[in-house]
């Protein structure tokens, strides 16, 4: 149910760890009780802020009796409950077992999840678009989330078994991005249908591309970037269904780069022509 047609939300004080709500919470942590629910959980005040801005549906505001009398924190529960989530005031050692680490945020919310179905992927223009095969470290995941906000791509592809984008880990890393970029997630059968119908360049970085990164025309027509899991790139499959096999030249004995640095260097030249720059150009 939309957040913006729920009765207004409850104040409760929370102090033990033995609450129901806190329990439920905390389940949060494992991803089976994420997909089960649908929910996950962010953390700080700016992600908090970003979500609701952004419309995601909160569920629960929770924050340490420390923020209670300050005008933001009171502002930002005003809101919730009028969203009709519900405001959790904790202990700070509720809230450090829901953070899982010492010195945790003095704000965080539980939402809803959000996806995008594939058939709602309409590339036009210059669009980008990221895929991402079997991507199995959170904080990789997290960072490029944010590099693809960045950068001005439209979205995510998660392409296979792939780490959670609504781990609490990965939410972090992503900085609140993760709120901006629309996620969409297909099995690689499904993908590989859907790279055939991409009305542009479908580009793979691959060891064996056998074109600098840097040389095709990437303005005329929307980009997909299809990058390889981080330890056995990408599957042959998946190499056959791009129109392009790309690669970042390399000095020095390193043989590969880390998938959210190389996705990084990929996105922002297939972007560079979308890119401005405001500063002086001395």
């Amino acid at each position: 149910m939309s957040s913006s047609v729920r009765a207004p939300g409850r104040v409760k004080e929370i102090t033990s760890l033995a609450n129901p709500i806190i329990k439920d919470i905390r389940l949060l942590e494992k991803k089976r009780y994420r997909d089960e629910t649908g929910l996950f959980l962010a953390e700080g005040m700016k992600l908090v802020i970003d979500a609701i801005e952004s419309a995601w549906a909160i569920r629960t505001l929770i924050y340490a009796k420390a923020g209670k009398g300050s005008d933001t924190v009171e502002a930002l529960a005003a809101r919730c409950l009028a969203h009709g989530a519900d405001v959790l005031i904790v202990s700070e050692k509720v809230l450090g077992a829901i953070a899982r680490r010492d010195n945790p945020q003095m704000v965080m919310g539980v939402f809803e999840q959000r996806w995008t179905a594939p058939a709602a992927i309409r590339p036009g223009g210059n669009d980008t678009w990221i895929a991402l095969d079997r991507v199995r470290d959170p904080g990789n995941l997290g960072t490029i989330i944010r590099t693809a906000d960045a950068a001005g791509a439209k979205g995510v592809i998660l392409v296979g078994q792939t780490t959670d984008p609504f781990a609490t880990e990965t939410v972090r890393a992503t900085m609140g991005s993760v709120f901006a970029m629309p996620l969409c997630r297909m099995s690689e059968a499904d993908f590989i249908a859907f790279a055939k119908s991409w009305p542009g360049m479908v580009a793979g970085t691959h060891l064996k591309g056998a074109v600098d990164y840097r040389k095709p025309d990437y303005a005329s027509d929307p980009v997909l970037l299809v990058m390889g899991n981080e330890q056995a790139g990408m599957t042959a499959e998946l190499a056959d269904a791009c129109t392009q096999l790309i690669k970042i030249p390399q000095a020095g004995r390193a043989d590969s780069l880390n998938l959210a640095i190389a996705t990084g260097v990929a996105l922002f030249e297939i972007r560079r022509h979308a890119l401005t720059f405001d500063g002086d150009d001395a």
